[in-house]
Formats: C-alpha cells, structure tokens, sequence
C-alpha cells in the first residue's frame, strides 16, 4: 500500500508539473516535444523487446547440455514463463502478448497466437485456449524424450486421434478432455501438473491454425519457476477446418 501511495503521489506532482510547463509552452512547442517523447518511446519499446526476447532464451549451458538432441530434425529447447508472474498487468509483466507463458510448435513463438499448443500457470501446463480448439495432454513420467515415436502406446494412440468435425461436437472433446478420458490405458486430459523429469505427449488441435502431435519433456526449472523444455515434433497435420453448422 506504502509503494501505491508513493507512486500516486508521485504521477499526480509529474503530471502537474507537466500541465504548468505545457500551459508557458505554444501550441507548435508542444506538438515537437510530444513528437519527441513518442520517438523516445519507441526507442524504449524496442529495447524492451530485445531483452524480453533475451529473458525466453534457454541458456548456453542448458543448449550445450543437450547439443546431440538438438542436431535431430524438428526438435527444440524452449522456456515458457510462469503466467501469473509475467504476464501484462502483472508487477513484472511483459509486452510480449501472453507473458510468454505460451508455445507454438508449428509457429515456433512464446507469443499468445491462434496456433499456441501449451501454456504454463499456476503449476499446472495447460492446452486448448480459444474458441473451440482443445488438446489431448499426457504425462509419461521420467522417461527418456528419445523413447517417444510415433510407435509409443501414447502417441500411437494420439496418432490415430481425428478431431471433431464441427463444433458441437468439438464442444463435446472439451469437455471430455477438460474432465479427464482414459484411452488404451492411457490418461489424457486439458492439462497436467507441472513436473521436473516428466515427459509429456500432446495432441493440439487448433481449428484454422495448426494440429500438432508433439512430445517434450520438462529437463529444469529455474529460480523464477520458469520451465525449460525439450522438444520434438511427432507430426505435423493438415489445418484443421471447423464447420459451424
């Protein structure tokens, strides 16, 4: 409350000054130095964004740690951001739209888009985030990322998965997997608590965007309970179109 008291104060005697110096300035004076400011803003904006691009990066430790995986096709190292921490309108939010908390396989982005697969909140890594979309999320438990093929029980299983058609019954996945389904044995559902050394497979459907079948694996988690995760592609699908009727 004391820091909410301070800054208020602060902004009211900062605005105030600003009036009485713009009320001696003319009406040319202030459209140069409003012109000014804007250009020292987008200078800020910029550099912002550099560093919060910097911040997403796993480190060269982490890149060195898993060098061989990582000269494999269609394979990355990623780090998402906890949402509750850096998310905009947080104390120590970003502008990157989604607080990079959010990854697209088929986009490659921490950036919230219409293809994001996986996000990380509270603990927990989430999938399915707007309209209809929805995905299917199973943790393995510690096994090695490189067991993970197409061939595997789980992904065999998620490979063989078609997405609704249209959406009532799209409505009706989300649901089935918002509340948990068990398919050949395997648990599948919207979301799964956050683990170190767990391996995961996921099944993204994201109408208009992407399909992805990918599997990854959380390998550290750092100070800021940011995750670092390995990952690779299983397959890619065609677009998925959602008929509305």
């Amino acid at each position: 409350m004391k820091k909410i008291t301070i800054t208020m104060a602060f902004s009211i005697l900062l605005l105030s000054s600003l009036t009485v110096v713009a009320q001696t300035q003319s009406h040319e004076d202030l459209l140069k130095e409003i012109a000014a400011k804007r250009a020292e803003l987008s200078k800020l904006e910029k550099a912002v964004s550099e560093l919060e691009k910097a911040l997403l990066v796993p480190t060269e430790k982490d890149r060195a740690a898993y060098a061989d995986f990582l000269r494999q096709p269609d394979t990355g190292l990623i780090r998402l951001l906890p949402r509750e921490t850096y998310d905009f309108g947080n104390f120590q939010g970003m502008t990157l739209r989604g607080g990079g908390a959010y990854y697209s396989f088929k986009e490659r982005t921490n950036e919230y888009v219409n293809s994001s697969d996986i996000s990380l909140e509270q603990g927990e890594l989430n999938t399915g985030f707007a309209g209809a979309n929805y995905g299917l999320l199973a943790n393995l438990g510690d096994v090695p990322l490189e067991s993970v093929s197409l061939e595997a029980a789980a992904a065999r299983t998620l490979a063989q998965y078609t997405p609704a058609p249209d959406e009532p019954h799209a409505r009706i996945e989300q649901r089935r997997v918002s509340e948990g389904t068990t398919i050949n044995g395997v648990s599948y559902k919207n979301r799964q608590p956050f683990r170190l050394n767990s391996t995961y497979v996921l099944r993204s459907v994201n109408y208009h965007a992407s399909d992805t079948l990918v599997a990854f694996r959380v390998v550290r988690i750092d100070s800021d309970q940011s995750a670092i995760i390995l990952w690779k592609l299983l397959k890619q699908y065609p677009t998925p179109i959602l008929a509305r009727n």
